[in-house]
């Protein structure tokens, strides 16, 4: 049976650890923050100590696994899908290591409990900058490979002329465009025409096509301006 003196130790460490990782994530402004961490350290402990608490052969292990599998829930709550990119993983493997810190404390691996505390802090703190210029080195050399496009614009028919203009004038005006082909289509309506337009750029050039797709996209009559990347050529 635990006594209450080593049962507040275990808690107040748990919620110092859990804590420690917090103020970083706090800082960062991550959704889950210095109360989150330490909540869920808090937490993690709380359960593995009413497991070695009740004894009659009660054990901890069972219920971390249980606490795994309950945090891959609060985990999966911060993680967010913002168009082809994903927000919020490193936020929740944050969590989940503060389970992990939780559970070391509760069954009385101080020691672990504190180097596994250390080793999520020097990760954020060094491999974030590392994993930074690693991204900022993969745009560069993304940014240089030919990419070729493909340009939709669905437009009523009386403006179909004027709109291939704009769009030859746009692409005219660049010098790291080529336009490959440039076809109509009225989908089985007269009244409308899908202009499609396959665009070879030099570079990688989005923010361009996102800009060229805005300008048209004002334009009277016009219904729908979209683009996609067809593919790259990279070496192999």
């Amino acid at each position: 049976m635990i006594t209450t003196y080593e049962f507040t130790t275990r808690i107040l460490l748990a919620t110092g650890l859990g804590a420690a990782i917090g103020i970083e994530r706090q800082w960062r402004q991550k959704n889950a923050g210095l109360r989150t961490n330490t909540l869920v350290s808090l937490g993690s402990t709380a359960f593995i100590l009413l497991s070695v608490s009740l004894g009659n052969g009660a054990d901890p292990s069972r219920v971390a696994a249980q606490i795994v599998s309950g945090i891959g829930f609060l985990g999966a709550g911060v993680i967010m899908k913002d168009g082809l990119s994903v927000q919020g993983l490193n936020t929740a493997a944050t969590i989940w290591c503060s389970a992990a810190v939780g559970s070391l404390t509760g069954i009385g691996l101080y020691s672990e409990a504190i180097i596994v505390s250390a080793a999520v802090m020097i990760t954020h703190l060094i491999l974030r900058p590392v994993g930074l210029k690693l991204n900022r080195l993969q745009s560069i050399k993304s940014f240089n490979i030919p990419t070729d496009y493909l340009f939709t614009i669905k437009c009523k028919t009386e403006v179909e002329n004027h709109i291939r203009v704009m769009l030859m004038q746009s692409l005219g005006n660049e010098d790291s465009l080529l336009l490959k082909s440039l076809t109509s289509d009225d989908n089985h309506d007269p009244s409308i025409a899908i202009i499609t337009a396959e665009i070879k750029a030099i570079t990688s050039q989005d923010s361009l096509m996102e800009k060229m797709a805005s300008r048209l996209n004002i334009e009277e009559k016009v219904i729908k301006v979209s683009w996609e990347i067809m593919g790259t050529q990279t070496d192999l």
